[in-house]
């Protein structure tokens, strides 16, 4: 396989390298349970684990920001989550191979997420792909998350590749807007976590997938696409 011209594809993380859902929803509703509540099925809390604890806590106990006693709970979830965020949670089927792949083709791979950098490093160093990502970025690594691009810029900056050739992958139009407004090639994944109603068509990514096992040919669709060679010029 060879993924040239492209220097690098970078991966949102819940939902779309792994899934998370399972620790995310598992947090929320151990907070439940110590409020005298009964758990929720999964398959109600996992398409808002996109937004994490807030996700969490808006389907899980009905509490927004903008509520007195939110900022008090927001701490007490991320703190039940950094418990637990290793128990459940696993690469999705064939990422760890679609990584490995990539690097050995010569492309550098990272992780780009809205999870707080103090979550995400160790949970990726917990997974211990192979070869490991060249950057983990979180959403507080730039000072602003997604859908700012300052999170895409810093990943290009400490990787030391140029944005134009990269690839961004998500699961959510928070991901591909600030792929596109850091002048990347985007990919949105169909298997993630996407909210009800919302459509993954309309955020405007180059690529939409069902399946890890799409993501290779997805990549060189997008070859095609921005670096076809242009038509001869007539003799």
């Amino acid at each position: 396989m060879s993924v040239a011209p492209y220097q690098a594809v970078l991966f949102d993380l819940d939902g779309t390298l792994l899934d998370t859902a399972p620790d995310l929803a598992g947090a929320i509703n151990d907070m439940r349970r110590e409020r005298g509540l009964e758990p929720m099925p999964l398959a109600e809390l996992a398409p808002l684990c996109s937004f994490g604890g807030r996700g969490m806590l808006g389907k899980g106990l009905d509490l927004r920001p903008e509520d007195d006693d939110y900022s008090t709970a927001y701490d007490a979830f991320i703190e039940t989550y950094r418990g637990r965020m290793t128990r459940d949670t696993r690469a999705y089927d064939g990422m760890r191979e679609l990584v490995r792949e990539l690097t050995e083709a010569g492309c550098a791979w990272g992780v780009i997420t809205n999870k707080m950098e103090a979550l995400a490093l160790p949970l990726m160093t917990h997974m211990a792909f192979d070869p490991a990502p060249a950057c983990v970025i979180g959403g507080d690594s730039a000072g602003v998350a997604k859908p700012d691009p300052a999170p895409m810029y810093l990943a290009c900056e400490r990787i030391g590749v140029d944005p134009a050739r990269c690839i961004y992958v998500g699961d959510s139009d928070r991901d591909v807007a600030a792929g596109r407004a850091a002048g990347m090639a985007t990919i949105g994944v169909a298997y993630g976590y996407i909210p009800p109603g919302d459509d993954i068509h309309g955020w405007n990514a180059d690529v939409v997938v069902d399946t890890v096992a799409d993501l290779l040919p997805a990549i060189e669709r997008l070859k095609q696409i921005r670096f076809s060679t242009a038509k001869t010029a007539p003799q």
